[in-house]
């Protein structure tokens, strides 16, 4: 008994700072430090609905939208509750065919002579909201086609919407896909 009760205050006093304590704590820095991130980083649409966050990827497949990185989630793509790769190996047979039938249904479209790999490669999450800005300049000639707009406007929109690294060292220049079709729509619907 002497033994028990001291163990039983323990978990009741660990429980209250690491269940509680901790992480209201955390909560509230996060809320006040940077209260758009801690949200979920929520886009809204012309009529100010939430059309999705800047955080996870979503699913574009109209020719008129810049197309996003393949998503590798499963049941369904860019399935937040199901975060995480195929674990395919770069010389599974599998993973090589779905990579080449990607490739081929890029250069229908028009995309080529060069393919960037984050158009045909899903990423670790399968849920990474940006492109290179590679992966987005080989698709202005589509988009600006399928809107009516020439290449030049639909190019300074990728720009405008290029990310540069985090804190100018960390990671590589990107475009947010979900962003920059929601810009395209504000700009030609």
């Amino acid at each position: 008994m002497n033994d028990i009760k001291p163990a039983i205050m323990m978990v009741v006093v660990f429980t209250i700072i690491c269940g509680g304590i901790y992480p209201a704590v955390v909560t509230g820095i996060a809320q006040a430090v940077f209260p758009k991130e801690a949200t979920g980083s929520f886009i809204t649409d012309t009529r100010g609905r939430e059309i999705g966050s800047a955080l996870i990827g979503q699913p574009f497949s109209d020719s008129k939208y810049f197309w996003p990185r393949p998503s590798a989630t499963t049941d369904f793509g860019y399935n937040p509750a199901a975060s995480g790769g195929s674990n395919s190996g770069p010389t599974n047979p599998d993973y090589l065919k779905t990579v080449a039938d990607r490739v081929k249904a890029l250069k229908a479209t028009g995309i080529s002579p060069e393919i960037p790999a984050d158009l045909v490669q899903a990423s670790a999450s399968g849920l990474d909201p940006h492109i290179s800005p590679e992966a987005a300049s080989v698709q202005i000639p589509r988009v600006a086609r399928e809107r009516g707009m020439k290449a030049d406007e639909v190019r300074r929109l990728v720009s405008g919407h290029t990310e540069d690294r985090q804190f100018g060292i960390f990671g590589n220049p990107r475009v947010n896909v979900l962003a920059l079709n929601l810009a395209l729509d504000r700009l030609a619907p």
